[in-house]
């Protein structure tokens, strides 16, 4: 029951840093890049994917077509304000922004904020062990579990953590390439 538990919450941990890498530049245009930009509409904050539909017509462009054609504006400047380096053109009821090659300097800066990511995500996923192994401990301290059951449990939460961490670096290090790609 505890396994299952920390698999799920370093599952979880994991499904979120695939989220941080999509928001992650790269030389290729990405819906990614601005899905999660917030923007102010009908007297609320809200999404830009929740806004409108997001496409890639070419390899540096990104299309963003309105559900309502009225709200084109506002993405516009919440695309501004959130400072992508990004340049949102507005045409008709949608808007395009053509996405910028990038300098060595610029990729290397996204390869540092993602190394941040994935570090987080690691520490992310050693608190996850931790505070199961200290729940463990508890329960053994209370006669719940035998100390042939608690070492056995260690050993899969620790084998979990670094299939994860695993996981985390190599996610990471495709990403990194990818980043790196003239």
């Amino acid at each position: 029951m505890i396994e299952d538990e920390v698999k799920a919450k370093m599952n979880a941990t994991l499904e979120h840093f695939k989220q941080e890498l999509k928001n992650l530049r790269t030389n290729r245009a990405n819906p990614g890049i601005v899905e999660g930009v917030a923007v102010d509409v009908y007297g609320a904050h809200m999404k830009v994917k929740e806004l409108a539909s997001i496409t890639t017509p070419e390899a540096r462009q990104i299309l963003i077509s309105p559900f309502d054609p009225h709200t084109a504006g506002a993405i516009a400047k919440g695309i501004e304000k959130a400072n992508l380096n990004l340049q949102p053109v507005l045409e008709g009821h949608s808007i395009r922004i053509n996405v910028p090659p990038m300098d060595q300097a610029m990729r290397q800066e996204i390869v540092k904020q993602g190394k941040k990511k994935a570090e987080d995500a690691k520490i992310a996923i050693r608190d996850i062990r931790r505070k199961s192994n200290d729940l463990i401990k508890q329960k053994k301290s209370s006669g719940d579990l035998t100390e042939d059951l608690v070492k056995k449990l260690e050993k899969n939460i620790q084998d979990l953590t670094d299939k994860f961490c695993k996981q985390i670096d190599d996610l990471f290090s495709a990403k990194e390439k990818e980043i790196m790609a003239v």
